[in-house]
């Protein structure tokens, strides 16, 4: 598959840009259709080893034949980044079955809550993997690890851009995470976004590596997925822990040209003094950098770091890059070729003032839907529009972000739903009540806090605290657990009997230590 952006006139490429998708379409087909001798993936544990397309295929095949899923099964895929991983997400594609990615550092009542959603009874997985879901007795694990028998090729079933493919659950930032549905055109739509972030990717010589994980939709589709459509070696090595000097001598050993950062990775490479200055290009997303770690990473990396906007259910629609025009400092860039991005009033309108960042119905990469929800799916449309919940403003064309309109946490680049947390923590014998917020803290961006009330019969004390914190941690999620818990007698309530986060946010910024 060739680049979509061939030039780097943005305004001509903004004019004459236009989806057009075959009536076949497939993932796997764009990721394998390659030179066969040609370098797909780097997996790197230790040492380099590198991956051809041909080896990728016959991984792929393998995975398919034993998977032998029907049309529309939902195969979960619990791994972190790998050679096997990529296949995996391919053979549920060749399949025409969906992919629901799942996060490693998921525990057990997160898992559930996506697996019973989705209604998956297969999982592929690694060893670490098969002991995370012996609670579920139901499922069927696949770990490519343990030997597949080689069944020969495996046919790619017919697919078109709107058949369903891949599941990605949200933050749930009200209720429950929902989970975004897309179809087979979805690689298609990231890829303007991809090559602009990173100066029109696929330059001879780009390899390319993030420390996103490969469970989230900017691990998989703003790195993985387009590095291999493109024909980019992609590097598979997730770090249990970033660790910036080894981040360093990751892109030297393997040659990598392209890197997206998460803010929070910036962040320790920049108090690690770490420079970085055989890159070509940096891109960054999830949340604002500001002026002063754009000129950080001018001095570190002797480039201009690209910052990049979307969401799950539509991402990379709006990007910086410093090929195509120049930086406007406190702004996420611009529109993407193919994506109309307006900020719009209450009423649908385009306005000149603040108001909803939202994308005109149509683009590549929007979902096709949330999964089994159409009223929660009819809700995040205000007309023609797609509401992505965030407030900003649109100067010269310039998208500058303002702030979120709904609860959404951002911590060390992930999105965080209160509400899951919430109701984890309500789980536990001593907790009432609950309202969980994002803290503003300078190297995270925010951090999750707590606020209990407790049951009668417990009194508030540190040992508590991080015991609720242990619970959390242990059936949510390690990454979302909170980090601060604060004890009061009541929580700030609507008349409907809804917790007033924004009430609770006003608190924590009057705290200079946790209770």
């Amino acid at each position: 598959m060739t680049r979509l952006l061939s030039h780097a006139d943005y305004d001509r490429l903004r004019a004459e840009f236009r989806w057009q998708f075959p009536a076949r379409l497939n993932m796997a087909d764009q990721c394998l259709t390659h030179d066969r001798d040609q370098v797909a993936i780097i997996e790197h544990d230790g040492q380099a080893r590198q991956v051809t397309y041909a080896q990728l295929t016959a991984m792929t095949d393998r995975l398919a034949h034993a998977l032998d899923a029907a049309p529309g099964d939902r195969v979960g895929i619990l791994r972190t980044q790998s050679a096997w991983t990529a296949a995996a997400h391919l053979a549920v594609w060749k399949s025409a079955a969906i992919a629901v990615p799942l996060f490693k550092l998921f525990g057990p009542e997160a898992l559930a809550l996506r697996l019973e959603d989705a209604g998956v009874r297969t999982v592929i997985t690694d060893p670490e993997g098969r002991a995370m879901l012996q609670p579920f007795a139901h499922l069927r694990i696949i770990v490519p690890e343990d030997g597949l028998p080689d069944a020969g090729p495996f046919s790619t079933r017919a697919t078109g851009p709107e058949d369903p493919a891949v599941i990605i659950y949200t933050s749930g930032t009200t209720g429950a995470p929902k989970g975004a549905l897309h179809g087979h055109r979805v690689l298609t739509g990231h890829l303007p976004g991809v090559e602009m972030s990173h100066d029109l990717l696929g330059q001879p010589g780009d390899v390319i590596w993030t420390p996103a994980d490969w469970a989230w939709i900017g691990g998989l589709f703003d790195v993985a997925m387009p590095a291999l459509a493109l024909g980019v070696p992609v590097v598979a090595a997730r770090m249990p822990k970033f660790d910036p000097r080894a981040v360093a001598q990751l892109i030297e050993d393997c040659g990598i040209r392209n890197v997206f950062f998460p803010p929070t990775a910036l962040k320790m490479l920049k108090a690690a003094d770490i420079r970085l200055p055989g890159l070509r290009s940096v891109a960054s997303g999830g949340e604002t950098l500001g002026a002063e770690m754009l000129a950080w990473g001018r001095g570190a990396f002797g480039l201009t770091i690209n910052e990049f906007y979307g969401q799950t259910e539509c991402n990379m629609v709006a990007s910086s890059s410093a090929a195509m025009f120049p930086e406007c400092a406190g702004a996420i860039g611009r529109a993407a070729p193919g994506f109309d991005v307006q900020v719009i009033d209450d009423s649908g309108q385009s306005t000149a003032a603040e108001g909803d960042i939202a994308i005109r119905r149509g683009a590549g990469s929007m979902m096709l839907g949330y999964w089994q929800k159409p009223e929660a799916t009819a809700a995040k449309f205000r007309g023609e529009w797609m509401v992505t919940g965030d407030r900003g403003v649109i100067e010269d064309g310039y998208i500058r972000f303002v702030g979120r309109d709904d609860d959404v946490i951002t911590s060390a680049g992930y999105r965080i739903g209160p509400s899951e947390i919430e109701d984890c923590l309500l789980r536990h014998p001593a907790v009432a009540q609950v309202g969980v917020i994002g803290k503003p803290d300078p190297l995270r961006t925010e951090i999750v806090k707590a606020y209990i009330v407790l049951r009668q019969g417990y009194e508030p004390s540190d040992e508590l605290a991080a015991t609720l914190q242990a619970h959390a941690r242990s059936q949510s999620a390690a990454h979302s657990y909170p980090r601060e818990i604060a004890f009061l007698d009541a929580l700030p309530m609507t008349v409907t009997g809804k917790v007033m986060r924004r009430e609770l946010r006003k608190l924590a910024m009057t705290e200079e230590t946790p209770t």
